[in-house]
């Protein structure tokens, strides 16, 4: 599995190395590469419907409980075939779709690491792991999302997506850390031994919440639905990935694995079903008025994502079953329609439904796999879709979590999805030809291959359902943590579940009648829309950025003046009042100093440092101001030297030394100090000063006396030489015991030197 996820880099990054000449190939490379990994998991598949799991493990910071862990069992094994099979089609969809257009390298680069960073997203069994992978896809859907860069709408939806989803997963990333400190791992073994101990833990409110979030705003729940909106600005081959087997599946996965871990309570089976009812319908009543095709199969897949977070929330062995087979006949029937989409688009130039008519004399082909996708969305006999409506309604009557509410919101959500495709299909290939629609000349029909395979899919696996058995049946076992057989027919005789498939089919129908009819029922529906649905999310999320942007440029402008003296002055009024704080805190603490003028040098060096510190503060003439300095820095090296500090004092001394220097040179060719303070700034800046003064002192004087743990130095002093091979106990410390800090104050002080070298150079080019 680790060399499958090496094999995904090596290839995005070679095809930057293949000759432009072959570049036409890359496409074609792609393909057989995603072929064989395809190939790798069906091989893989006996093993897992026997019911074992397979597992990698390569150590990595295993004291912090961070391995490279993955896992191949039921549930990664359906994904990871939804991810890869779909993958294939996709770049050869794609190969023709975007053979016109510039940066397809860079295109394919993109799309081979989302396609690579969504297997390792399921397969990885370290959660701090599959966040990596989770954090992956979204920036990854950003750069494609915004592939055309130079559309503003493109880089605004990009960049709406990657808020969302990044603040989801910032929310995810809390929530795993709060149940790896209950389970005390990042491991699924582990939390999977530790469920009871996670739910029962005070830590599991908080942590469900901030997971769902997460999965939310990954899997496009409402209100964080309306950054998939605005995904459509990626060309078509990236919609229908995304929309179909990747981006918005991931939240789905996520919720599908915690499944045994935070499931089962009375947490989860309110809130996630709740949200996903909302999304279902939400979805589906939404995109029965979009005229944007593009724009309606968006909003079908916010229901469908709905009916999936729904289902998996219902806590049930039948809401399960019904997922698992709902995740199929989304991904055919979906990923069908969107590269149909982009045909159409690239025929006709307009993704505006009300432009399309009559397309079925231009493209047979293209109207018998709509006709095929579209049943199946719609739920209708004999597709795959039907099975899969069939067992939805079946889960929601068995429902012990108000199954009436749930099976009248699935019938009415239904029904849209029924009247949407009816609509879709008799206005773009049914209805009356537009004059004003012209038809390119292209020859586009490549594109229907892709699209052709998934429609013949569904339609095949709804004839023989049994296939999916293998591979449904070890997944469900997975969610479940127990042996599940299931059985899946297209026939369930007469029940209530046929009666109601049949009012769904008529109803549906019905309002497809009426919209299609009077098209005055459409315009009024927009209307009362608009009025319902007042709030715009997108516009309402454009304008909160706008709103901070300005909020923060007005703090940047009143905190970045530009004045150091303010800047010093904040630094040190913060530091004291933090300080006094803790000398607050430790009020209680005990100091058994005591103040003696012995031995007098040392109390005349005091007076001196003192003293000059005065006269540079007073000074009037600046070389007698950088004098009195370096007798009060070279001062405080002799108080070093005398308790035997002695590197401190070689190093102040070196310092003090240096610095005098620079000034001199410096105020040479400076002017006379300039008189810039008033009495009052003085005043207030000697009271700062004096303030910060007297709060170092005491905090030095408390810190005397405190012992909080025991000291280090002895250490140090029988390890310098037995482990480091040094007498010098200071030098050893440097080098050996502190030698990343050294390292890092050798890096400063080389970057500085590096920057005034730059400097220096740039004004003798000026000359």
């Amino acid at each position: 599995m680790l060399i499958i996820l090496i094999l995904y880099l090596v290839l995005a990054f070679g095809l930057f190395l293949i000759p432009n000449k072959l570049s036409k190939y890359k496409p074609l490379l792609i393909t057989w590469v995603q072929l064989g990994i395809f190939g790798y998991f069906i091989f893989q598949l006996p093993i897992i419907s026997a019911g074992k799991i397979l597992t990698i493990s390569v150590e990595w910071i295993s004291h912090l409980g961070l391995d490279l862990e993955f896992t191949l069992d039921g549930l990664s094994m359906i994904f990871t075939l939804l991810i890869t099979f779909i993958g294939i089609l996709i770049f050869i969809y794609a190969r023709t779709y975007i053979k016109n257009y510039t940066g397809t390298t860079k295109f394919y680069f993109y799309l081979v690491l989302f396609s690579g960073s969504m297997v390792g997203l399921v397969l990885s069994s370290n959660f701090i792991q599959l966040f990596i992978f989770w954090e992956l896809t979204s920036i990854l859907s950003y750069l494609l999302i915004s592939f055309f860069n130079e559309n503003e709408q493109a880089q605004k939806a990009a960049f709406q997506s990657l808020f969302v989803t990044g603040f989801g997963g910032l929310c995810l990333l809390a929530g795993i850390i709060l149940i790896g400190s209950v389970a005390e791992s990042y491991s699924l073994t582990d939390w999977l031994d530790k469920a009871h101990l996670i739910r029962n833990s005070s830590n599991y409110l908080p942590a469900l919440i901030l997971v769902l979030i997460g999965i939310f705003t990954k899997s496009a729940q409402f209100p964080f639905h309306f950054w998939l909106l605005g995904a459509m600005q990626a060309p078509t081959p990236v919609s229908a990935y995304l929309h179909s087997a990747t981006m918005v599946k991931a939240g789905i996965f996520l919720l599908a694995r915690l499944y045994p871990i935070l499931g089962a309570t009375a947490e989860w089976t309110q809130i996630v079903p709740l949200i996903g009812a909302l999304t279902m319908l939400t979805g589906a009543y939404l995109a029965i008025t979009q005229i944007d095709i593009k724009l309606i199969l968006a909003y079908t897949t916010i229901s469908a994502l709905g009916i999936l977070t729904l289902l998996l929330g219902m806590d049930t062995p039948l809401s399960v079953k019904a997922a698992l087979v709902f995740l199929f006949v989304h991904a055919f029937y979906k990923a069908a329609l969107f590269m149909l989409a982009g045909f159409l688009t690239k025929l006709t130039g307009t993704r505006v439904i009300d432009h399309f008519g009559g397309l079925i004399k231009v493209t047979p082909w293209g109207f018998i796999i709509a006709l095929i996708a579209l049943l199946s969305m719609a739920g209708l006999p004999p597709m795959l879709g039907f099975i899969g409506k069939e067992l939805i309604y079946e889960a929601k009557i068995d429902s012990p979590w108000i199954s009436s509410l749930l099976v009248f919101l699935g019938v009415l959500t239904n029904v849209f999805m029924v009247a949407v495709s009816f609509l879709l299909l008799f206005k773009v290939f049914l209805g009356q030809s537009k004059p004003d629609t012209k038809i390119a000349k292209g020859n586009y029909n490549m594109l229907l291959f892709s699209p052709g395979i998934l429609a013949l899919l569904s339609l095949g696996l709804g004839l023989f359902p049994d296939v999916l058995t293998t591979i449904i049946e070890p997944a469900i076992s997975t969610i479940l943590a127990d042996k599940i057989q299931i059985e899946l027919k297209l026939w369930h005789g007469f029940n209530m579940i046929l009666l109601l498939s049949v009012f769904t089919v008529l109803l549906g129908s019905l309002l497809f009648i009426l919209m299609y009819k009077n098209k005055r029922i459409i315009k009024g529906w927009q209307r009362i829309n608009n009025r319902l649905f007042s709030i715009n999310f997108t516009r309402v999320f454009s304008t909160g950025i706008n709103k901070f942007i300005d909020f923060s440029a007005k703090n940047t402008h009143f905190i970045q003046h530009g004045y150091n003296r303010y800047y010093i002055i904040t630094i040190i009024i913060f530091t004291s009042v933090l300080l006094s704080f803790q000398l607050f805190m430790t009020r209680g603490w005990e100091t058994n100093s005591s103040f003696t003028l012995r031995p007098f040098y040392i109390s005349g060096l005091v007076v001196i440092i003192t003293f000059s510190a005065l006269m540079s503060v007073f000074s009037k003439n600046s070389i007698f101001t950088v004098t009195a300095l370096a007798v009060t820095g070279y001062g405080i090296s002799l108080i070093y030297l005398y308790y035997s500090a002695v590197d401190l004092a070689i190093t102040q001394i070196i310092i003090e030394t240096l610095m005098v220097v620079m000034f001199v040179l410096a105020l040479r060719r400076l002017p006379k100090f300039t008189k810039l303070s008033g009495l009052s700034t003085k005043i207030r800046d000697a009271i700062i000063a004096l303030s910060f003064g007297v709060i170092m002192t005491m905090l030095a004087l408390k810190a005397i006396s405190v012992d909080i743990s025991p000291s280090i130095s002895g250490y140090f002093v029988e390890n310098s030489n037995l482990k480091a091979f040094g007498k010098n106990v200071v030098n050893v410390i440097l080098v050996d015991f502190r030698a990343l800090d050294t390292l890092g104050e050798i890096t400063v002080l080389v970057i500085a030197a590096l920057g005034v070298l730059t400097l220096l150079n740039v004004k003798k080019s000026k000359k």
